[in-house]
């Protein structure tokens, strides 16, 4: 399916987490005969389904979706291996004449795929990199973020502290060229996008709602095994890459026995929600987004 200037034809759905966007993807492609492609960071990853809110079969409700659940929990995963394999998805879903739907909260992911921003150019220092990771292990992934922040209030504004792997790179690139991470994303984006894309975007004009929303989630997220899954990788893997994905790293002081397991979860929530904030920081700088403000539909709906 093509759209204007004979441009393959991507739908896509966005905003924080907890606003409904896998139902929105998947009523979306009942609707149109689509495919779902996943835009998560931590959905890749097999293993890490209740924190990363992993959509169930019966959510899915036959449609099917791609790029997740197929990464070992130790193997790094770029932005770059994101947009190649995303690509591939897409040309595949277009050849059997299905409408490919772009579905997640990661923005690095939805704008690197549909706005060809490339975070590639800048060069690398390997050593210097090294450096970064040792101090962050020394001194606190807080402590390295607060280092971007300083070298570009931007770049930091849309990354996550505990996602090491992108401040690092931020600095680096930083480091290297003498120039802000997100000037170059800015001019990445001259270079136009292979597709038509029509963005829609979730969200509720009482922020109240969806933190509401977010409590909820997490209450359902302890009740589905949140706890017990947590367990299982921090006894498998130490949290490798777990310590990205906010609902698992917040646990391990219950099971080291300093933090009582109520407190934990009151962390996890307070983390979603400014996570959450983070993530609409991020989608409002994209004028291409169309907004549908859920509790503005007077009709009750599920999702």
């Amino acid at each position: 399916m093509n759209g204007k200037n004979n441009k393959p034809f991507v739908l896509a759905v966005v905003g924080p987490t907890a606003s409904g966007k896998t139902w929105l993807g998947v009523e979306l492609a009942k609707k149109y005969g689509g495919e779902v492609v996943s835009a998560d960071s931590m959905q890749i990853y097999k293993g890490m389904d209740i924190a990363s809110a992993k959509p169930t079969e019966e959510e899915k409700q036959g449609i099917p979706h791609h790029l997740m659940d197929f990464l070992e929990r130790d193997v790094s995963f770029s932005a770059a291996d994101y947009v190649a394999l995303a690509h591939e998805k897409i040309a595949d879903i277009l050849s059997r004449g299905k409408v490919p739907i772009v579905v997640g909260g990661t923005g690095l992911y939805i704008d690197s795929l549909l706005e060809n921003v490339k975070f590639s150019e800048g060069g690398s220092d390997e050593a210097y990199r090294e450096e970064l990771y040792a101090f962050a292990r020394a001194n606190g992934n807080e402590a390295l973020h607060a280092r971007l922040a300083e070298l570009d209030p931007e770049a930091a504004e849309g990354i996550h502290p505990n996602n090491l792997v992108r401040v690092v790179r931020a600095i680096e690139v930083c480091h290297v060229t003498g120039r802000r991470f997100s000037e170059l994303k800015a001019e990445s984006k001259l270079v136009e996008s292979p597709y038509d894309s029509l963005i829609f975007g979730l969200n509720f004009e009482d922020r109240q709602k969806l933190y509401d929303r977010i409590n909820l989630r997490v209450d359902e997220m302890v009740k589905a095994g949140l706890v017990e899954e947590a367990r299982d990788l921090w006894q498998q893997s130490g949290m490798k890459t777990a310590a990205n994905a906010i609902g698992y790293k917040e646990l391990i002081p219950y099971f080291e026995g300093t933090m009582s397991l109520e407190d934990c979860i009151g962390i996890i929530k307070q983390e979603t929600r400014r996570y959450a904030k983070r993530q609409l920081t991020w989608f409002r700088k994209n004028g291409r987004i169309n907004w549908i403000f859920l509790d503005r539909i007077n009709k009750k709906m599920k999702f």
